[in-house]
C-alpha cells in the first residue's frame, strides 16, 4: 500500500504520482495530463498528482473489464465471495491509516472517517455472504415430472461513478455486489477524492481480484464519465450525485437501454412533537445537520417542530450550534471540519444570502476565518428560524451545514411539509407517542424513517435509497443491491420424456 504521508526531499515536500489501474496494470494516462488533490482544511496540503485520463484511457479499462468478464463470471460465486472476505479484512487491517488519509483529503472529522471505512467493511463482508446465497427461487411447476427454478446471472461491464462525500464506504457499496454476482467494474471516483479511490483499488490489487475485474480510471465527468454512459459495452451504471447529473445520466443510458442505478439528492426533514424528548432531539439534530459539514445525501436540513416546544428546541439549538468547534478533521478537538472546495462555500453562502430574505438568520451565516482555519474551506454552522416549507432554503438542496427551522400548528402539517420537496430519503420523528411514531413510519414518504433518532446511521444490511427526485427506485445496500447488477433467467427441467405444452395440456378438465 502506497504511503500516505509526504516525504520531504532537501526541504521541500515531495508530491507523490499516482497512476490508472487498468487491466491489473498502474499506467499512466496516454494524455500525460495529471490534477493535483489538495487537503480542504489547509489548500496548501497537496496530497498528490493524479491522472487526468481521456476517453481513450477509459476505453481502455473497458476493454480490459470486458476481457476479464466470462472467467470471473464463470467462477463460482462462493470463491469470488472468498475473494470479498480477504478485500474485507485487509480494509480492517488499514482501517487507521485510511480514515486519516481520508480526513487529509475529503475534510471529515477523524471518528466519521472511522465510520466511513467501517461501512467499506460491514459491505464486503455482506456481500461475502452473498456468494454462498444470492437466493433464486425453486417453485413447483404446474406440470408433472417438471422442475422450475430461477437464477441470477451477471450482467456485464459495471460503471461506477462515485461522490467524494462517503470516498470508501460508496465505492464499497457499489462495487462489492457488482463483483460478487460476477460482473466486472471500471471506477471512475470523483476528482475531489482520488486518492482515497486509489488506496482502496490498492487493497483490492492486493485481496486477489484476477487482472482487469477491477479498473480505476481518475478524471473529469466529461471525458471519463461521458465515455462510461455512452459506451456500448458497459450494460449497467451506478452514480450517486448530483440530481440534475443523475438526470442527464438517464437520458443518455436510456438511448441503450442500459441498466441504471442513481442516488441522487435530499432534503431530509425531522420533526419534533410536542412531547418530544428535546435534548435527545437537539443531539439528532445537530448530529444530522453538521456532521460531515452537512455533506451528506441523508443530513438533516430542515428541523419541523410544532410551535408549543418551537422556542425551547430553537434555543437549544442555537446554543449548540454556536457552540461547535470547527477546525482540521484529524484535531482531536474538532466537531466540524471544512466544507469539501472553494465552490462549496460559495454555494452555501448564496444560499445563505437566499436565506436572509426569507427567515430570521439565527446562527452562523458564513465563511469562518481566522485560528488556523484561512487556508481552508470553513463556513459556520448557521440555523435559520420561522421558515415557511416552501421557501427555496426548505426546499433546495444546500449540501452545507444550514438548518431551517420551520414551525407547524400539529402532526398533520408536519406531514405535509416532510412529503412537500421533490426528493424522499431520510426522515425522522422524535416522540415518546408510540401511536405517533407508527403513524410517521406510514405517512412519511421517504426510502428510510428514524423514530428518536437522526436522519444519518443507516446500516449496510437494510436497502438504503429514496422515492421522487432522490433516485430511480434501485437501492444500495442489503441483499437489494443485488438486483441493480444481475439479470432474472428462469429455468425449467422436463424430465417426462414427452412433450408437455405447459397452459395447453394444462386446462380445466
Amino acid at each position: 500500500m502506497a504511503r500516505l504521508e509526504r516525504a520531504r526531499v532537501g526541504g521541500h515536500v515531495e508530491v507523490p504520482t499516482f497512476r490508472l489501474f487498468i487491466g491489473g496494470a498502474w499506467v499512466e494516462s496516454q494524455s500525460g495530463r495529471t490534477f493535483e488533490s489538495r487537503n480542504p482544511a489547509d489548500t496548501r496540503d497537496v496530497v498528490g498528482r493524479f491522472q487526468g485520463a481521456d476517453a481513450a484511457d477509459t476505453a481502455l479499462a473497458i476493454q480490459a473489464a470486458e476481457e476479464a468478464g466470462p472467467a470471473w463470471r464463470r467462477m463460482p460465486a462462493p470463491k469470488r465471495g472468498e475473494i470479498l472476505y480477504r478485500f474485507g479484512r485487509l480494509l480492517t487491517d488499514q482501517k487507521e491509516e485510511l480514515a486519516r488519509a481520508m480526513t487529509r483529503e475529503m475534510g471529515k472529522v477523524l471518528p466519521e472517517a472511522r465510520g466511513d471505512v467501517q461501512e467499506g467493511i460491514d459491505i464486503a463482508f455482506l456481500m461475502a455472504g452473498e456468494g454462498r446465497r444470492m437466493f433464486g427461487d425453486t417453485v413447483p411447476s404446474e406440470l408433472p415430472d417438471k422442475w422450475a427454478m430461477s437464477i441470477r446471472e451477471p450482467i456485464g461491464v459495471a460503471g461506477i461513478i462515485t461522490p467524494w462525500n462517503f470516498p470508501i464506504a460508496i465505492p464499497c457499496w457499489k462495487m462489492m455486489p457488482a463483483l460478487v454476482t460476477g460482473n466486472t467494474v471500471v471506477f471512475k471516483p470523483a476528482s475531489d477524492t482520488p486518492h482515497c479511490a486509489t488506496l482502496l483499488v490498492q487493497l483490492m490489487e492486493q485481496a486477489g481480484f484476477p487482472p482487469g475485474t477491477v479498473n480505476l480510471v481518475t478524471g473529469s465527468g466529461a471525458e471519463v464519465g461521458d465515455t462510461i454512459v455512452e459506451s456500448p459495452d458497459v450494460p449497467v451504471i451506478s452514480f450517486t450525485g448530483h440530481t440534475e447529473t443523475g438526470k442527464r445520466i438517464a437520458q443518455r443510458a436510456a438511448r441503450r437501454l442500459k441498466r441504471l442505478s442513481l442516488e441522487l439528492g435530499g432534503k431530509n426533514a425531522i420533526v419534533v412533537l410536542r412531547d418530544a424528548d428535546l435534548d435527545l432531539a437537539v443531539d439528532g439534530i445537530t448530529w444530522s445537520a453538521f456532521g460531515t459539514t452537512g455533506q451528506r445525501c441523508t443530513a438533516c436540513s430542515r428541523v419541523i417542530v410544532e410551535e408549543p416546544v418551537r422556542e425551547a428546541l430553537l434555543e437549544r439549538l442555537v446554543e449548540r450550534a454556536g457552540g461547535l468547534r470547527l477546525g482540521a478533521g484529524l484535531e482531536a478537538s474538532t466537531e466540524v471540519g471544512p466544507l469539501i472546495n472553494a465552490a462549496a462555500v460559495d454555494k452555501v453562502a448564496a444560499y445563505v444570502e437566499i436565506g436572509r430574505a426569507e427567515a430570521e438568520l439565527r446562527c452562523g451565516g458564513g465563511p469562518a476565518t481566522g485560528d488556523g482555519l484561512e487556508h481552508g474551506h470553513f463556513f459556520e454552522p448557521t440555523v435559520f428560524d420561522g421558515v415557511l416549507p416552501m421557501a427555496r432554503i426548505a426546499q433546495e438542496e444546500i449540501f452545507g451545514p444550514v438548518l431551517s427551522l420551520i414551525p407547524v400548528a400539529d402532526y398533520e402539517a408536519a406531514v405535509t411539509a416532510v412529503n412537500q420537496t421533490r426528493y424522499g430519503l431520510s426522515s425522522s420523528v422524535y416522540t415518546r407517542d408510540v401511536n405517533a411514531a407508527f403513524r410517521a413510519m406510514r405517512d412519511f414518504a421517504t426510502g428510510i424513517v428514524y423514530v428518536n433518532a437522526g436522519t444519518i446511521g443507516a446500516e449496510t444490511h437494510l436497502p438504503f435509497g429514496g422515492t421522487r427526485e432522490t433516485g430511480n427506485g434501485h437501492r444500495e445496500a442489503g441483499h437489494a443491491a443485488l438486483d441493480t447488477y444481475t439479470e432474472w433467467k428462469a429455468i425449467y427441467v422436463d424430465f417426462s420424456g414427452r412433450l408437455q405444452r405447459a397452459q395447453i395440456d394444462n386446462q380445466p378438465g
